[in-house]
């Protein structure tokens, strides 16, 4: 089996109607600038691309094969984070968002390959396009089961180690206001294909265990309900609400338009998106804790939520906590 790229998104969403409304199981991801996608029908039967979400994967190998784990990384220094701080900040200041993820690449280096970090990574949601990137995310972008969509987006990070860190992470001012933020646009972006949506569960903590420092988490979750003849228009329904809000900001166009000035370069599959439909539902993640390969030099991507109110050295600090690979011990 071959798996087949595409560099026209309708090709993606036409293909996840048809499929879906059939019953039939699939894989899909797409890239954050919506310029390339892939879909596989029957991914349990081909491992071209590894995955896993949640409880189905097609990982092959056993954890026990991995020696000891090196990792180093190479930050860049805080005056060019700053800069490009600077001019997230004075968009922000003009009005032109109300909140941008600002993202960097890290160079880094292990004794790992990316198959062998999709191996042994303990999350919910992990890719691995062998020599091009692996992924292993923590957060859902959708679900969509039983006639209902739900989206879980997380805002807000803070070290666990840190003394009573749950109550400081959740009476921050910056970290709440950036976590309000996107929770209105997701609720907004779900009412694009669903009705009655509602935020059912709001600020809640998730602890995540990595090779370096655990950290904590914040996430809410937003649900609505669905036409009856949703399995027909999920790809519609789906790309309806790409960019990922979490990742980019708000407002979506002109947040999107700030990040490509201060970043500089294209993020590719990097805060893209993939997803897996069993048959029944359909599960999928952002494309955040990212590690991919540029010839011989592997890069690490994290970002954070950047608003009015946000300090720059507080910034660069948690994208670097971000740089982590959540292994199993």
């Amino acid at each position: 089996m071959s798996t087949t790229f595409h560099n026209n998104i309708d090709i993606i969403t036409t293909k996840m109607n048809v499929s879906a409304n059939s019953r039939r199981p699939f894989l899909f991801g797409v890239n954050f600038e919506l310029t390339e996608g892939f879909f596989i029908e029957d991914p349990l039967k081909q491992n071209e691309i590894l995955f896993q979400i949640k409880s189905v994967s097609n990982k092959l190998n056993s954890i026990n094969e991995y020696p000891k784990t090196t990792f180093r990384t190479k930050p860049i220094s805080y005056d060019s984070y700053k800069e490009k701080f600077n001019i997230v900040h004075k968009g922000l200041r003009r009005g032109d968002s109300f909140l941008t993820n600002l993202t960097i690449k890290t160079p880094i280096e292990t004794n790992l390959s990316l198959e062998d970090i999709f191996a042994q990574s303990k999350v919910p949601y992990s890719l691995c396009i062998p020599d091009r990137f692996v992924c292993f995310s923590p957060e859902r972008f959708v679900k969509i089961a039983n006639g209902r969509i739900s989206s879980n987006p997380m805002k807000g990070t803070i070290n666990a180690n840190i003394p009573d860190a749950e109550s400081i992470i959740l009476s921050d001012f910056k970290e709440t206001a950036e976590h309000n933020t996107i929770v209105d646009l997701i609720r907004n972006d779900l009412s694009i294909s669903a009705h009655d949506v509602k935020v059912e569960q709001y600020r809640y903590i998730d602890k995540i265990k990595t090779n370096n420092v655990d950290i904590l988490q914040v996430s809410s979750m937003i649900e609505g309900q669905l036409p009856h003849n949703y399995r027909a228009q999920i790809g519609d329904i789906f790309f309806s609400m790409l960019p990922a809000g979490s990742i980019c900001g708000a407002p979506k166009q002109a947040t999107v338009d700030l990040i490509k000035l201060a970043e500089g370069e294209k993020r590719g599959y990097y805060t893209g998106v993939f997803g897996y439909f069993d048959g029944v539902e359909l599960d999928s993640a952002v494309l955040i804790r990212f590690v991919e390969k540029d010839g011989d030099q592997l890069f690490f991507r994290s970002g954070g939520g950047i608003t009015a109110y946000s300090k720059c050295e507080e910034e660069y600090q948690e994208v670097l906590n971000k740089i982590y690979l959540p292994l199993y011990e």
